[in-house]
Order: structure tokens, then C-alpha cells, then sequence
């Protein structure tokens, strides 16, 4: 960069000068970053317009087009304290009867009360618990369920904590409360088979098992309540069991999975008949129908306000220097107005709106009958009753969220009720031609769209890229343009120095 001098001798003002001359090619360079900046305004448009597309196809239009997706059903019992039902997709309608005999239940011991009047910890040794036990004091402990047995040599130096891991490592949920002076041991899953044992045979063991408050009668389980805190209480393991339309079923756990229902027993019966009816969940279809337009509705009239907003001619993003002048507030609306008009009139935005629309408008053979939506109480409003921007959305008859159409006979869900095959039919043929022609508005353009994007992804960042190669370019002209007015300007300025000098050497020599 040349040396800036400035108008020292000459007394002009160089700067302004300069920054004059090189205005027009300012103003180049400004005129691109505007339009790089419009652009990636455009591209942040077409993201979130191309996000909800994709949405809408993803998660409502890919699965309507199965009839699968129509098969819902829903399942009602007489008791609902009773059992609780979910309905898979193999359920058959109609109507079961059900009594439950038994629930399923974990085996569980609750120790008894430890008799000490010292601190009783997980450290704390049989020894600690009965000092008057000798060297000669040993024996076993033989603790599992089923072919699962552990077993624990025992003397006087044996700790709770030693027991405790020998429940564990055979298998058990055990643990021991140091407050209650208890131990807690279950098995790890309900039914029979997690039935166990706490045994020893010899006396030491007995004694052992005595002291920590875990010996018990295995053959019988303990019933009721009893004011021994001394003594413990074993509940013995059990299977749930059902009888289905007369037919037993039983399991481990309280859930059954029959002929595509999850039955989970709840509480026992006692004699009483649980009515159990599986049908047509019209609600459900209903809703998805809903949820579906709901979602089409949001983008159509997105589209339509996006295409027909008010033109911005004559606003251009502003340069930080034209930002310094405005407030905050001010900035934000003058820029709105701007990327509100950014896809107005747009070819694309037009080729993927009147698609969706022609479908959605579209005839579907039903049985050999042409059938529209608004076959089914669904269509939109008349041109002069709709808001701006909403003239292409949908609206269901007898739909209580709807203040336009709430009043009106609701038709879809009678014609669900009634007539679900032909419901199921045009709304899974409706989702696959949206589908196709969706895939098809988004597929691959080499140079200019990557596949599953509905504008030109490609051809925007190169144009993007472009700019910023250009911009790079005019403000590199842009600084040898201004460099070389500084550096003659500079030049001048020297030369009036000299002049000057020369003057004086001058006035000088004469006396001056």
C-alpha cells in the first residue's frame, strides 16, 4: 500500500477527494453484497419452506399411503381397575370375556428384627451379634432358587455383608437396612419359578440364620400380620392366571399377550366377568385424516402468502453504514419487508404449490367410481369466504375446532363408521399420488438440486460462491483503484514540500 499522506501542503481535503473518485466503484462492491446477502435470505426461505415439505411427506403422506396405516383399533373393558388393554394391529374385533384368578407375585422375604441393642451395620459379624460364640463355632448357609445355589461357610468372623453377597451372587435382590435392623431379599423376576431358599443343616447354620433374623418355615407361607418383629415373613413366588373366553392362560407376570392384545392384570376378579371389546377406532383414522390436512393446510397457505406477498422493489439489504443510521426496530422491519417478498412470484414455489393442488383436487377411482373430498364433508371455502392466503386450504364438515365448517354434518366420520373400506381406499391412493409426485418435484438435478430438496439447493450456493469470488475481486480493484489516487496524491504532496523548501532556502539566501 503506497504512503497516504494528506493534503498537508496543499491544504486540500484528499481524503474526501478520494473517497469520492472511488464511490462508483463503492458502490460495486456494495451492489454485490446485497445481492449475496438477498440470496442467502433465499436460501434460508427455501430451507424452512423445504423442511415442512419434507415433513409433510415424511410423516404423514409415507405412511397414509399403506393401508396398514388406516388399520386402528381400539380396545374397551367393563372394568378398568381391573385390567388394562393396548390393541396391536393383529386384534380382531369383536367381544372376549375375562376373569382373573390370580396375579403374579414375587417371592419376598422381610427379615426379622435383629436382637441386639448395639449398632448393627453390614460389617457387623455373628461374633459382634452373640459374643459367646467360640472358635469352634462354623456351619453353612445355603441360600438360591432352583438348580442355583450358593452356599456360605460360616463362623463366628462371618459379616452381613458376607450373606448379603451371597444372596446376590445367587442370584437375589438383597439388601440390609442398618435403621430396621432388617434384611430384604426377593427374587429378580415374578412367578413360581423365582421361588427360593435360605437354609442350613446343620445347627450352627440354624443358629446363624436365627440370629440374623432370616430363618423361616420354607413349606409355608407366612399369612397375615404378626406382632413378632422377630419373626420373618416369606411370601412365596406365584403365576398369573387368566381365563380368556374360558380358555386358562398363565405367566409369569401380569401381562399376557394374546391374538395381538397385551393384557396386564391388574387386581383379581373374584367370580366377576370383565367384558373386553375390540373395534374400528374411528377416532383414530379420523384424527390422522385431521392431523394430516392440519399439516397440508399450514404449508398451502404458507406457499400462497409467500407467493403472493407485496412486491418489495426499491429496498436492498443495508450496508453497516446505512445500519448506524436506523434503530433496531427500524433495521428489523425495513429487512422484513424484504425477506417477506424474497420468494414472491417464485417459478418453483409456483411448480410445487399447483402440483399438491391439482392432486388435492384431483379425482380417485374408489371401486370404480370417481370420488373427490369433498365426497367425504372435506373441501375449501368458497374464494369470497376464505381469508387472504387461504383460499386453497381444506376444511372438515362437523369439525368442532373449525368455526367455519363446526355447524355442518359431520360426513367423514360417518362414512368411517360405515363405510371404512372406501375411506381407507381414497385417502391411501389420495397419499400415494401425493407421494410420487412429491419424490418426483424432489429429485436429483445435477448442477442444481440434491435429491429430497424441493428448490435448487446446488445452484444456489454456487451462485452464492460466486459472489463471494466476485466481491473479492471488486474490492481488490476497489484498493489498488484507491491506492493509486493516495499514492499520486502523495506524490503531489512531496513535491510541494520541495517547492516549499526550496523557497525558504531561497528567502534565506537573500536575507529574507
Amino acid at each position: 500500500m503506497s504512503m497516504r499522506m494528506t493534503g498537508m501542503f496543499s491544504g486540500m481535503d484528499t481524503e474526501s477527494i478520494i473517497q469520492e473518485l472511488v464511490s462508483a466503484k463503492q458502490t460495486k462492491v456494495d451492489t454485490k453484497k446485497k445481492e449475496q446477502t438477498k440470496l442467502q435470505w433465499k436460501q434460508d426461505a427455501w430451507k424452512d419452506l423445504n423442511t415442512k415439505l419434507k415433513n409433510l411427506q415424511s410423516k404423514y403422506i409415507a405412511n397414509m399411503r399403506f393401508s396398514d396405516a388406516y388399520s386402528k383399533k381400539t380396545t374397551k373393558v367393563s372394568n378398568s381397575s381391573a385390567v388394562s388393554v393396548i390393541t396391536g394391529e393383529g386384534a380382531v374385533n369383536g367381544v372376549q370375556s375375562l376373569e382373573i384368578d390370580k396375579l403374579a407375585k414375587t417371592a419376598y422375604l422381610t427379615g426379622g428384627k435383629i436382637k441386639s441393642d448395639k449398632e448393627v451395620t453390614a460389617l457387623t459379624t455373628l461374633g459382634d451379634l452373640d459374643e459367646t460364640l467360640g472358635d469352634d463355632f462354623s456351619g453353612e448357609i445355603t441360600v438360591g432358587a432352583g438348580d442355583k445355589q450358593m452356599t456360605l461357610a460360616i463362623n463366628k468372623d462371618t459379616s452381613i455383608s458376607a450373606v448379603l453377597n451371597t444372596m446376590k451372587a445367587a442370584g437375589l435382590n438383597a439388601s440390609y437396612d442398618a435403621g430396621q435392623k432388617r434384611f430384604f431379599v426377593s427374587s429378580k423376576s415374578s412367578g413360581k419359578d423365582g421361588n427360593f431358599s435360605i437354609t442350613s443343616g446343620d445347627a450352627d447354620g440354624q443358629k446363624a440364620l436365627q440370629m440374623l433374623g432370616i430363618s423361616y418355615d420354607a413349606n409355608a407361607e407366612s399369612t397375615g400380620k404378626s406382632d413378632d418383629e422377630t419373626a420373618a415373613h416369606y411370601t412365596k413366588g406365584q403365576d398369573a392366571e387368566i381365563y380368556l373366553n374360558g380358555a386358562k392362560f398363565t405367566n409369569s407376570t401380569n401381562v399376557f399377550e394374546i391374538n395381538g392384545l397385551t393384557f396386564t392384570a391388574l387386581s383379581e376378579t373374584a367370580g366377576e366377568t370383565v367384558t373386553v371389546t375390540t373395534e374400528q377406532d374411528t377416532d383414530g383414522i379420523y384424527d390422522m385424516v385431521k392431523n394430516f390436512l392440519k399439516e397440508y393446510n399450514n404449508i398451502v397457505n404458507e406457499m400462497d402468502k409467500l407467493y403472493n406477498a407485496d412486491s418489495a422493489k426499491g429496498y436492498e439489504p443495508l450496508t453497516d453504514d446505512e445500519k448506524d443510521a436506523l434503530s433496531d426496530s427500524e433495521i428489523e422491519d425495513y429487512e422484513k419487508k424484504i425477506k417477506d417478498a424474497l420468494l414472491r412470484r417464485d417459478d418453483n414455489l409456483s411448480t410445487v404449490n399447483s402440483a399438491l393442488q391439482q392432486i388435492m383436487s384431483g379425482g380417485i377411482e374408489v371401486g370404480g367410481k370417481t370420488m373427490y373430498l369433498h365426497d367425504f364433508g372435506i373441501d375449501t371455502l368458497g374464494y369470497f369466504t376464505a381469508a387472504e392466503n387461504e383460499k386453497h386450504a381444506y376444511h372438515i364438515d362437523g369439525d368442532p375446532d373449525d368455526g367455519s365448517t363446526s355447524g355442518n354434518a359431520d360426513k367423514l366420520k360417518t362414512m368411517i363408521s360405515n363405510d371404512p373400506d372406501t375411506v381407507i381406499s381414497f385417502f391411501t391412493k389420495l397419499s400415494q399420488s401425493l407421494y410420487g409426485k412429491m419424490t418426483d418435484l424432489s429429485k436429483s438435478v445435477d448442477g442444481y438440486r440434491s435429491f429430497g430438496n424441493f428448490y435448487d439447493d446446488k445452484k444456489m450456493k454456487s451462485d452464492y460462491d460466486d459472489y463471494t469470488s466476485k466481491i473479492k475481486e471488486l474490492e481488490q480493484k476497489l484498493q489498488d483503484y484507491e491506492d493509486k489516487w493516495y499514492s499520486k496524491f502523495s506524490k503531489m504532496e512531496t513535491a510541494l514540500a520541495k517547492m516549499q523548501s526550496n523557497a525558504s532556502a531561497v528567502t534565506g539566501l537573500l536575507g529574507g
